[in-house]
């Protein structure tokens, strides 16, 4: 007879623990220029890689100056993998919400144009159910007096960004880009 937690169920009164080795899991977000989201992501404990890059257009094998010219559909984007064991999607959310203006339209801050985007990027069903569940939260909050114009969309093929993008604050030993880290 298997015991409770071999069968998968949670004695009552106990917490079974997490899986140590559970897979690690992947969330993409774009917030305006990549530099700043991806600095505000790497500290979250539980984030185990950062990659900034460019995803949702239409353009294969993207350069920098292909997206910064608007012409490509890509949106400068973080891909975050990180450990469920220590951090939910929902935290990830959380953190999206809070590192930038989610009612600016194709902009945020004084950087303009589609690849500067709003996004969240769903890897799977759970993450789009939790994204439009969080921006639904967000919206009836009354936070923001303006409409809250995030895109939820499928992910799509993530192109790594040049190398000299990534880590970009750490490596200038620049604070941030955002005014909202």
């Amino acid at each position: 007879m298997k015991s409770t937690t071999q069968a998968g169920l949670e004695p009552a009164g106990q917490k079974v623990p997490a899986n140590p080795f559970q897979e690690r899991q992947r969330a993409t977000f774009a917030a305006g220029c990549f530099w700043g989201v991806e600095a505000v992501f790497r500290k979250i404990p539980g984030v185990t890689e950062t990659t900034v890059g460019y995803t949702g257009g239409r353009t294969d094998n993207p350069t920098y100056e292909d997206v910064c010219s608007g012409l490509t559909g890509h949106a400068e984007a973080v891909e975050v993998v990180y450990d469920p064991a220590k951090l939910t999607y929902e935290d990830l959310l959380n953190v999206f919400w809070q590192c930038h203006d989610p009612t600016q339209y194709n902009r945020q801050g004084p950087d303009i144009g589609s690849q500067y985007r709003s996004a969240i990027f769903f890897h799977n069903q759970e993450q789009e159910t939790a994204a439009r569940a969080a921006k639904e939260a967000l919206e009836r909050s009354g936070r923001y007096e303006r409409a809250i114009v995030t895109e939820i969309a499928p992910a799509s093929t993530f192109h790594k960004a040049e190398d000299y993008h990534q880590q970009y604050l750490e490596k200038t030993g620049q604070a941030s880009c955002h005014l909202n880290t």
